[in-house]
C-alpha cells in the first residue's frame, strides 16, 4: 500500500507532465507544486514529531530500566553490606575474652576496614570498651606477642632515625596512602593509661584511638595517623622479651630525646603543616614541655593533659547544675598530682576565671592536691616537681586522704592516682557527711586502677554519690525506690575525636585552652537533670555522633572568631547561612553505602 507522501509525489509528477504538455505558464505549475510540497512537508515534520517522540519515550524507557536496576543493585548491596556486618558481629560476639574481641576487631580492620567502622558506628556503645579502655590496656601490656598486632598500622621512629626522621615519615605517608593526613596520634609509650612504661608497645593506644577519631569523629581514616617515638623503656620484662620491637634499651632522656622529638615535630610541620598532633600517654617528666615547645607553633594537644581536663569539667559542671550551684561554689580536691590531674586542675581554674569572675590565684586556691607524700602546700616546694609548683599552697602538711577531707571540705574528690581502692568505706563516708550529694570521680585506668568502684561508692554513700570514672562499671539499683542508676564515664572519647574534628574542618592553627572550654560547657549542656539522677552526665555513646556534632560546630564557631581558624570566605559564609552544626554534620565521614574492596 501506497503511502500519502507517495501518492503526492505521483500526482505532483503527472500535474506537472499535463502543465507541460498543455503549455500552462510556468508559474502556475510553481504554484502548485509549492502548495503541495508545502503539504508533503507538514505531513512529514508531523512524521517527524511522532518519530521523536517515540524516540524519546523509549530513551525514558531506557532510563526507567536503569533506574529500576540501580534500585536493585542498591538492594542487594544493602544486603551484601548488612550480611557482611552481621557476621562480623555475630563473630565479635561469640568472642569470650576481651582481649579475643580486641583482636578481631584488629583483623577486621586490616581485612575488611569499611565493615569494621559500619559495625562500631553502629555498636559504639558494645564495642567502645574493646577499641579503647580498658581492653586497650591488656593490648598494650601484650602487644608484643599478639598475633593481631604483628602487623603494625603505624609509624615508628627511634633514635637511629635522628636526622632522617623526614626521609622515613615521606615513606611512610608514600606507602599508607596518607597524603592528605590531617591528625597524627602521637606517643612515646612511657606512661600508658596507669600501667607505666611500655615502651614501643604504646603503639596500641595510638591506633585505638586513631580508630575512634574516624568512628566518633568522622575524621576520613586516610587521614588519621598512628606514631610511636621509640625511645627505649625502662620495663626491664619487655627488654628481655625475645618478641619485643622496641629498642631493647633504657629510656633516652635530656638532649637526646629532645632532639628526636624535635626533629619529628618540624617534619610535620614541614611536610604536613595543617595536621593536628595528638600527644598521648607521655610521662610527667616530658608532658608539660613537649607540650608547652609546640602548641603555639602548630596544631597540637595532650589529651592526658587537656582532654581529661576538658571531660572532667564537664561531668563537675553537669554535676553541679543538678544541685543548683555555680562552678565558683566548689573547693576540689585531687587525689594524685600527675598531668592528668594538674591538667584538670588548670582547666577548672581557667573556667573560674572566665565564668566566675574569680582571679587567677583565687580559683587556684579552689583546687587542691595530693601526691604520693601528701597535701601538696609550700612547705614541700624544694622538693615538688615543676608542674606541681602553681598549686602548693600555704596550707599545713596533710599526710593521709581522710584527714585532708576533713580539713578541705572539698565539693569534689577526683582520682587521679592508679592506686586501686585508695576511695576506701572511710574515704566515701567522710565525703558524704559533708556534702549532700558528694562528687567523687575515680578517673584512674584501666579498671584495675580505679580509686573505687560505682558499687562501693553507692553503698558507702547511701546512694546519693555523682559519680564518673575513667573506665566503665555496672549500674547499681537505688534503694531508697529501686530504680537502675547507671555510672557516668568521663571518657575522654567523648572529647578529643570532636576537638580533632574541628582542627580539620576549620583548618585550626593552634588548641588553645578556651577551646575545650568551649568543649566542656557543650558537653556539659547535653544531659537533663532527670539523665543525671538516673547517674547520666553525659549522653549514651549511642548518640556519639550528634555529640562530636555539637561540640565540634560550637568549638569551629569559637575557631572563626578566635582567629586560629583558618577557613575560607566561602565555607565561613556556608557555616553562618546553614549554621555550623549542619555545616560540621556534612564533612564528617561515613563508610559509603556502596561495596568497596579498596584499601584505607
Amino acid at each position: 500500500m501506497m503511502t500519502f507522501e507517495s501518492c503526492l509525489l505521483v500526482f505532483v509528477c503527472v500535474y506537472v507532465r499535463v502543465i507541460h504538455k498543455q503549455k500552462r505558464r510556468k508559474s502556475e505549475a510553481v504554484v502548485v507544486t509549492f502548495f503541495i510540497h508545502s503539504r508533503i512537508s507538514a505531513k512529514l515534520k508531523k512524521n517527524e514529531n511522532k518519530d521523536d517522540e517515540r524516540v524519546r519515550e523509549s530513551e525514558r524507557e531506557r532510563e526507567r530500566a536503569r533506574e529500576r536496576e540501580q534500585r536493585e543493585s542498591a538492594k542487594n548491596q544493602s544486603k551484601i553490606i548488612m550480611a557482611a556486618s552481621a557476621s562480623a558481629l555475630k563473630t565479635f560476639r561469640s568472642k569470650l575474652l576481651p582481649i579475643e574481641k580486641y583482636s578481631f576487631l584488629r583483623h577486621l580492620q586490616s581485612a575488611e576496614p569499611l565493615t569494621l567502622y559500619r559495625v562500631l558506628a553502629a555498636n559504639a556503645m558494645e564495642c567502645l570498651p574493646f577499641v579503647y579502655t580498658p581492653t586497650v590496656g591488656e593490648a598494650c601490656e601484650k602487644y608484643h606477642v599478639l598475633p593481631a598486632t604483628k602487623t603494625s598500622f603505624g609509624l615508628f621512629i627511634n633514635k637511629g632515625d635522628v636526622g632522617k626522621v623526614g626521609a622515613k615519615l615521606r615513606k611512610f605517608i608514600e606507602e599508607k596512602d596518607k597524603e592528605d593526613v590531617k591528625v597524627a596520634v602521637v606517643t612515646d609509650g612511657e606512661r600508658i593509661l596507669g600501667l607505666g612504661d611500655l615502651g614501643a608497645n604504646g603503639m596500641g593506644i595510638c591506633e585505638g584511638k586513631s580508630m575512634l577519631y574516624t568512628v566518633f569523629g568522622g575524621v576520613d581514616p586516610r587521614k588519621v595517623m598512628s606514631v610511636c617515638i621509640d625511645v627505649g623503656t625502662e620495663n626491664e620484662a619487655l627488654r628481655a622479651h625475645e618478641e619485643y620491637r622496641g629498642l631493647r634499651e633504657n629510656r633516652i632522656r635530656g638532649e637526646m630525646y629532645d632532639e628526636l622529638v624535635d626533629e619529628f615535630m618540624r617534619e610535620m610541620r614541614m611536610q604536613k603543616p595543617s595536621c593536628l598532633i595528638q600527644f598521648e600517654d607521655f610521662g610527667n617528666a616530658n608532658a608539660f614541655r613537649v607540650l608547652e615547645n609546640h602548641r603555639r607553633v602548630q596544631p597540637c594537644f595532650n589529651d592526658d593533659i587537656q582532654g581529661t581536663a576538658c571531660v572532667t569539667l564537664a561531668a563537675l559542671e553537669a554535676a553541679l547544675r543538678e544541685q543548683k550551684k555555680a562552678l565558683k561554689d566548689i573547693t576540689v580536691l585531687f587525689y594524685g598530682a600527675g598531668e592528668a590531674g594538674v591538667g584538670i586542675g588548670e582547666l577548672v581554674v581557667r573556667a573560674l576565671e572566665k565564668s566566675g569572675g574569680l582571679s587567677h590565684e583565687e580559683a587556684k586556691r579552689r583546687c587542691f592536691f595530693m601526691d604520693s607524700k601528701g597535701l601538696v602546700v609550700k612547705s614541700r616546694l624544694h622538693e615538688l616537681q615543676p608542674h606541681k609548683i602553681p598549686f602548693a599552697h600555704e596550707y599545713e602538711p596533710v599526710k593521709d586522704l581522710k584527714t585532708a577531707i576533713t580539713k578541705l571540705k572539698p565539693t569534689a574528690l577526683i582520682g587521679v592516682s592508679t592506686i586501686h581502692n585508695a576511695f576506701d568505706k572511710e574515704v566515701i563516708e567522710t565525703m558524704s557527711a559533708l556534702n549532700e550529694r558528694p562528687i567523687i570521680f575515680p578517673l584512674s585506668n584501666p579498671t584495675s586502677k580505679a580509686e573505687c568502684t560505682f558499687e562501693d561508692a553507692m553503698k558507702y554513700s547511701n546512694d546519693k554519690v555523682i559519680f564518673a570514672s575513667g573506665s566503665p562499671f555496672p549500674s547499681v539499683v537505688r534503694r531508697e525506690d529501686g530504680v537502675e542508676i547507671f555510672p557516668a564515664q568521663a571518657n575522654n572519647a567523648y572529647v578529643f575525636p570532636a576537638v580533632g574534628l574541628a582542627s580539620v574542618v576549620a583548618d585550626c592553627k593552634e588548641i588553645t585552652d578556651d577551646h575545650f572550654l568551649v568543649a566542656a560547657e557543650t558537653l556539659a549542656s547535653l544531659a537533663s537533670n532527670d539523665d543525671i539522677d538516673r547517674g547520666y552526665l553525659f549522653p549514651d555513646f549511642t548518640e556519639i555522633e550528634d555529640v562530636t556534632a555539637k561540640i565540634a560546630a560550637n568549638v569551629i564557631e569559637k575557631m572563626t572568631k578566635d582567629g586560629t581558624g583558618r577557613m575560607t570566605q566561602e565555607e565561613l559564609s556556608e557555616a553562618k547561612r546553614d549554621g555550623f552544626e549542619s555545616f560540621t554534620r556534612k564533612r564528617m565521614w561515613k563508610p559509603p553505602p556502596e561495596v568497596s574492596h579498596a584499601r584505607l
